[in-house]
């Protein structure tokens, strides 16, 4: 295992840091709520002058991996160029669909670090080699979030694999899904990257696989890799992850598109329901509170917020008039890159552009739209929240820092010290977030 990453920043001890938290197991951790129930993150740090920077970890190349968290153990990918040069990053607001030209072989890297002091615990490669497609200039070739249940953590590199590892860094098994390209269905040449990230529940890994050809939605026994089922979907390239939900009378996946969000019985992939249209790049994941499912989409004709009964049957319309399991929508405000947040009784709703507007979750009644910042900055990674406080994290690399509850109010804005494209971690009482460069612990004290 290599040992060519230094820790730059390490003022943390064990007693130091928090050593008990909840799972945060996949994107934006469990179900992708965003939410860490019980946890103090501290809301005020400063990276420059090092306050409640309890560690920091440089990470080699280039991904907008989330970290996944499970006990003392952080989970995270990488993707870096073999010829050693910097791979290109243009954050902002733009709208160029150009991929980035050839950059050559990459190494694709799994990496567990221990969250107490950001230690590596081990580092594997998982594959090397010339990818099939090219990535966005804003996007990374690790662009998916591991997921893990303590005992395998599961690392998704799209045309070049799904690979799962043991807690200790032994290599479980490894699956080739074929060519999985991830391009604007109206531009083929515009490739931009596989960035859909698998969840684990129980003993199952769930993929969703929104390609140009042959989409398809699958579950995969998690200790072999053996396909338990595939469903096919009739859809163009999505870039959401799905989300499990468990319910007294159904066990559903639910998955964002365009041609097709619905959702699929867990145990047989068969679907229970479906929706047609809306934004056609889906990128948000769906995110289930209050018995609803809140689904959001953008560009082109379209820009929706859903938010629908949980059990919803069949197929379903956008008018809450007329259809019974379309609870309330909007056609507009919604989101293109950033998953939802609920918290509390109300829904939250950040733009590309960082413009936040709340909502009252079951009933869509719009209780304030306020921009964070000044409109200059691009708005990529989604927001998390605890303790009654909301984050939002801009490309800049500025965290703000919002009250939860139905009245703005800002509470801080603080500095990570590089550009952020990735969804920070809740850990115990830590913010764990990664930034261009680094990884590091956010929490109160050295």
């Amino acid at each position: 295992m290599g040992t060519w990453i230094t820790l730059l920043f390490a003022a943390a001890t064990t007693s130091s840091t928090e050593t008990t938290s909840e799972p945060w197991p996949s994107f934006r951790g469990a179900r992708a709520s965003g939410v860490a129930e019980g946890a103090k993150p501290p809301t005020e740090w400063d990276y420059d002058e090092r306050t409640n920077i309890q560690w920091e970890r440089y990470i080699p190349g280039l991904a907008h991996s989330s970290p996944v968290v499970w006990g003392d153990t952080i989970f995270v990918t990488t993707a870096l160029r073999e010829d050693g040069n910097e791979e290109e990053l243009k954050i902002g607001l733009y709208g160029s669909i150009e991929p980035v030209p050839d950059e050559g072989e990459q190494s694709f890297q799994v990496m567990a670090i221990d969250r107490n002091d950001g230690e590596i615990l081990w580092e594997e490669t998982a594959w090397v080699g010339s990818p099939r497609f090219p990535r966005h200039p804003k996007g990374s070739f690790a662009a998916s979030s591991p997921a893990t249940n303590g005992d395998y953590v599961v690392a998704f590199f799209g045309t070049e694999g799904l690979y799962c590892f043991d807690s200790e860094g032994e290599l479980a098994w490894e699956k080739d899904l074929g060519e999985l390209s991830s391009c604007f269905y109206m531009v083929p040449s515009a490739e931009w990257g596989f960035s859909s990230s698998p969840v684990i529940h129980e003993d199952k890994v769930i993929v969703q696989c929104d390609i140009q050809k042959g989409s398809f939605l699958a579950a995969l026994d998690l200790k072999t890799g053996k396909e338990l089922w595939r469903t096919a979907r009739e859809e163009v390239p999505t870039w959401s992850t799905p989300t499990v939900d468990i319910r007294d009378g159904r066990r559903q996946i639910i998955v964002n598109g365009y041609k097709h969000i619905g959702a699929y019985e867990l145990d047989t992939g068969k679907e229970i329901w479906k929706l047609v249209g809306g934004g056609d790049i889906p990128v948000p994941a769906p995110v289930v509170a209050h018995d609803l499912v809140f689904i959001t989409n953008a560009h082109g004709q379209m820009a929706p917020i859903y938010a629908i009964d949980t059990m919803a049957e069949g197929e379903l319309t956008i008018d809450a008039d007329t259809c019974e399991g379309m609870v309330w929508s909007y056609p507009t405000r919604g989101n293109y890159m950033q998953t939802p947040l609920v918290y509390g009784d109300h829904l939250y709703m950040c733009t590309d552009a960082g413009v936040l507007t709340c909502y009252v979750a079951r009933t869509g009644e719009e209780k304030y739209r306020q921009r964070l910042g000044r409109g200059q900055s691009g708005f990529t990674a989604s927001s998390v929240a605890a303790n009654g406080h909301l984050y939002f994290t801009s490309e800049d690399g500025e965290t703000y820092v919002v009250k939860a509850g139905p009245k703005y109010e800002e509470v801080a804005v603080n500095d990570n010290g590089e550009p952020t494209m990735a969804t920070p971690a809740i850990a115990g009482n830590s913010l764990i977030i990664r930034t261009r460069s680094f990884l590091m612990s956010v929490g109160e004290g050295p």
